[in-house]
């Protein structure tokens, strides 16, 4: 019925709709006038903002259907929690294979000793062991000369090297290991033999291509923790003596992985945490190496923390180290993500405390909270939490003996040669794992499809389209809200008449583009529609606009009206991906949610085919995509999903999508620039951009490519669409897959595309 409303106020104003130009106030018909005015951009950055703080305040309220605890005794609580706790790690990406340790490797030359100290009651050497191939933990091993009464591994926060934390544990007995973690500053940031550097801190430079491989900084260091405790676990205590309990604690970034490692593993037998434990709904607002995709789905503090019950927990409120950024930009350097780490407020972190004990069940006091008088920040590593850990370990202690003993030597050069040291092994463990993904990639995907033509693939790539949408780009609800479109005429040109159309997804949420009519039309008469897509910081005006002149007309040629021109029905859409920071942001919301920017750039194409399809103008079976750069990205996720997109045509943005994302051996590489939202977590070894491509199959496919185009070389490009050509041939329709090079720039070259269109769409070239 609404169809066939549309189409009876279609036919009534055709008359003096087309092709004669429309009213100054005139909409479509079937519309409601639009009246939003102002940017339209910025409303509908700050619409999905709003939508997507309520979804994390839902995530949060719903993350017990993750959890199926029994309480009905510790071993039956253990096993309940276990698939939760499998989760976490492969959320954190600490999924390697790790190296036995057979024993700790002194670290020392024929100038240097491995032996930094053997005052007190205690000695100190430079110790490493292995985690991976090629990867080592390295920091400091305190034995006391006497007794061991417990085995600890303590953390630093990142900006501290080992050399700074008090050795009061050393003092009292304890064995300790204190692992350097990766710090803040920027000086192994990029690529000596390519002069080529950033201000991203050393935390973030390791997770951006450990992210895309699905890795991460936080999963790396928590086994290196693991592997510590792994030798620990292998140390027998002398003959007749019970094994000696293991612990773990942390400040700051130490505290986060103290946290993390205690959860993961329960050989750990309790864990002290200082200055991290909180909320984490803004974890968003928190640098970026902190960000882990699906977090906020199933865990916030408190249900990691209860992953550690019935074992013991200390939490002590203490100041957090004050990050108020990356390092500032400096001598050419740029690019790092914003984000701020500061004390947490203590009626938060108490309240996330008394949450993880609600979580915990009969095993509520397995956690103490350690904090100064009215809520007081303490500390780091106060007696009092250092006591109440001992205590837990079984050490009936009232007061630590020893003093303020001064730290181990702080040598600056050892510092900064170890720190190099332990950036430069994650970075060639990353990027052996870049180059292993594509042969990942093609026994996990092209050796098991089956499908020996067009009509069995069309049947199989669903399963694959959902593995895209769901497990990688993130599925967000289909749209809750009527369309309710709004319209209004902006554009009165020669041949076409041009619309702002805005239709609703969710609240506070709309689709926003440009519609442009052909003045040609006739009632009744069904055409194909292009998708027009423009790209990075760009608008729907963008891909119209004829003046050579203006500041977009460069790269889009005013493709959108030259496409109407020829008689095609063209929509220009919107895409939330301008703004800088703003848009990024959305980003940073998304993830922790396990979703993506394209989870909500894939509600609001579909909410436009909804709409496009009811149009009594539109073919809706004749709905094409073309795309250029930001847009060109589009054109391997979205059509790659909704299937009635006909067809898709990337422009300025086909390539080897993961070797651009992760590598650090190319000036090509995003590592490199400002783009920190651009990475998708493990990609590497789910779908690269031929793979995107097989999901569009078997519908037509095109790449437009300018040998002069900055985005990569045309060896990444050839190298990937070749096997894209080979699936298309296999299926034996390789006269749909196309690629067309010219001689030119980041632009659209609008020669072969749009033969393929006419072709593909059924439109004649010549009317």
């Amino acid at each position: 019925m609404k169809s066939h409303n549309c189409l009876n106020a279609w036919l009534l104003l055709a008359s003096t709709l087309l092709p004669a130009a429309a009213a100054p106030d005139a909409g479509l018909p079937g519309t409601k006038p639009l009246e939003l005015e102002g940017d339209l951009s910025a409303q509908m950055l700050a619409g999905i903002d709003k939508f997507l703080l309520r979804e994390i305040e839902r995530a949060a309220a719903h993350r017990t259907n993750y959890w199926k605890r029994d309480f009905s005794s510790r071993e039956a609580y253990e096993k309940s929690v276990a698939p939760n706790r499998e989760r976490l790690r492969r959320l954190i990406g600490a999924v390697d294979e790790q190296l036995p340790v057979k024993a700790l490797e002194f670290v020392a030359t024929t100038a240097v000793s491995a032996t930094l100290s053997e005052i007190g009651d205690f000695t100190v050497h430079a110790v490493r062991w292995p985690v991976f191939e090629g990867v080592y933990g390295e920091g400091l091993w305190l034995r006391p000369k006497g007794a061991i009464t417990a085995r600890v591994v303590v953390l630093p926060d990142a900006d501290q090297p080992p050399e700074w934390l008090a050795v009061r544990l050393a003092e009292n007995g304890c064995e300790v290991l204190i692992p350097t973690l990766i710090d803040r500053n920027d000086s192994w940031s990029g690529n000596e033999k390519l002069k080529r550097f950033t201000n991203q801190p050393h935390r973030e430079w390791i997770y951006r291509q450990a992210f895309e491989l699905g890795r991460h900084v936080i999963g790396y260091e928590v086994q290196k923790v693991l592997a510590a405790v792994d030798w620990f676990a292998s140390q027998e205590s002398a003959a007749g003596e019970r094994k000696l309990p293991i612990a773990v604690t942390g400040y700051g970034e130490g505290g986060l992985l103290a946290l993390y490692a205690a959860a993961l593993d329960t050989r750990i037998n309790a864990a002290l945490v200082s200055g991290y434990f909180d909320a984490r709904e803004r974890v968003w607002a928190e640098p970026i190496y902190r960000n882990v995709v699906g977090l906020l789905r199933e865990f916030g503090d408190a249900e990691i923390a209860s992953l550690i019950a019935p074992r013991p927990l200390v939490i002590e409120h203490a100041e957090a180290p004050k990050i108020d950024g990356p390092p500032k930009p400096h001598d050419g350097r740029g690019g790092a993500a914003p984000g701020r780490i500061e004390t947490p407020d203590f009626n938060s972190a108490a309240a996330e405390v008394l949450r993880a004990r609600q979580l915990a069940g009969p095993f509520k006091d397995f956690i103490t909270h350690v904090h100064g008088n009215e809520g007081r920040a303490i500390g780091p590593m106060s007696e009092q939490a250092l006591l109440a850990l001992l205590r837990k370990l079984g050490r009936e202690v009232k007061a630590l003996s020893g003093g303020p003993a001064p730290a181990a030597p702080d040598d600056p050069h050892r510092v900064r040669e170890r720190q190099k040291r332990q950036v430069e092994e994650l970075v060639q463990h990353t990027q052996r794992i870049l180059r292993e993904s594509e042969r990942f990639r093609d026994n996990g995907f092209w050796k098991t499809i089956k499908a020996k033509n067009a009509d069995e693939w069309a049947g199989a790539v669903k399963e694959r389209q959902t593995n895209l949408w769901d497990d990688v780009l993130g599925r967000l609800p289909a749209a809750s809200l009527p369309a309710n479109a709004r319209s209004r005429r902006i554009y009165d040109k020669e041949k076409w008449t041009g619309y702002d159309v805005v239709l609703d997804v969710w609240p506070d949420v709309f689709a926003w583009g440009v519609l442009l009519l052909p003045k040609d039309l006739k009632p009744g008469g069904r055409r194909p529609v292009v998708v027009c897509q423009h790209g990075l910081e760009g608008l729907p005006a963008d891909t119209i606009n004829d003046d050579p002149k203006a500041s977009g007309y460069g790269a889009y040629k005013a493709f959108s009206a030259r496409l109407a021109e020829r008689g095609f029905i063209v929509f220009a859409p919107h895409n939330p991906y301008r703004g800088r920071d703003a848009f990024r942001g959305l980003q940073r919301k998304l993830n922790p949610l396990g979703k993506s920017l394209f989870s909500v750039i894939l509600a609001q194409h579909d909410r436009i085919l909804d709409w496009l399809s009811e149009q009594p103008f539109v073919d809706p079976k004749r709905i094409g995509f073309y795309g250029l750069s930001y847009g060109g990205k589009t054109a391997m996720r979205v059509p790659s999903l909704l299937d009635r997109y006909c067809l898709s045509i990337c422009s300025a943005d086909f390539n080897e999508w993961v070797t651009k994302n992760a590598t650090v051996d190319s000036t090509y590489s995003y590592m490199f620039g400002g783009e920190y939202e651009i990475f998708e977590w493990d990609l590497g070894h789910t779908f690269n951009y031929a793979e995107m491509a097989a999901c569009i199959a078997p519908r037509p496919f095109m790449v437009e490519r300018g040998h002069d185009d900055g985005v990569a070389p045309d060896e990444w490009v050839a190298h990937e669409f070749a096997r894209v050509r080979r699936f298309y041939n296999k299926l034996g329709i390789g006269d749909r897959a196309e690629i067309e090079f010219f001689n030119g720039p980041h632009t659209i070259n609008g020669v072969g595309t749009f033969k393929f269109l006419h072709k593909h769409l059924n439109w004649p070239e010549a009317r």
